[in-house]
């Protein structure tokens, strides 16, 4: 059976996520197959030496992965909440670009535990990270 996705819907619980949301993240798009999320870069992300601060690629990186690994559950599916197992992230390039765009694809997609990689591209086309995150299912809500 295919899942209903309304995007507006998944906005409107995500919103909750507050540190992504004030980092400026926003949810594109979002399918079974993917989720894809961006963020505006602004001097608020800019470490000290001025490129875009690790933690801020995480965050998009993170939410990106969250929005995806929960798209059923927040759909109304009959599961549990899915949450972050452990990740690892691999910091690839600095970016010359003004916005980040994260993608999530899922590898596995057991009863309990996922894994999902997420790619970090800036709108200059450059992959600036990577990560690999496994997902723990929880008992149905």
């Amino acid at each position: 059976m295919e899942m209903k996705i309304d995007l507006n819907h998944i906005r409107e619980h995500f919103k909750n996520d507050r540190f992504a949301t004030e980092a400026g993240i926003v949810i594109d798009s979002v399918t079974e197959d993917q989720a894809v999320c961006s963020m505006e870069l602004n001097e608020g992300h800019r470490n000290s030496v001025g490129n875009v601060q690790g933690g801020a690629i995480f965050t998009l990186a993170d939410l990106t992965f969250a929005v995806h690994c929960n798209l059923a559950w927040v759909c109304g599916g009959d599961i549990g909440v899915t949450v972050g197992q452990s990740c690892s992230i691999s910091f690839l390039k600095s970016t010359k670009g003004s916005k980040l765009t994260a993608s999530s694809t899922c590898l596995l997609k057991g009863r309990s535990v996922s894994v999902y990689r997420i790619s970090v591209k800036d709108d200059l086309g450059v992959l600036i990270a990577e990560m690999q995150a496994n997902a723990f299912t929880t008992v149905k809500r």
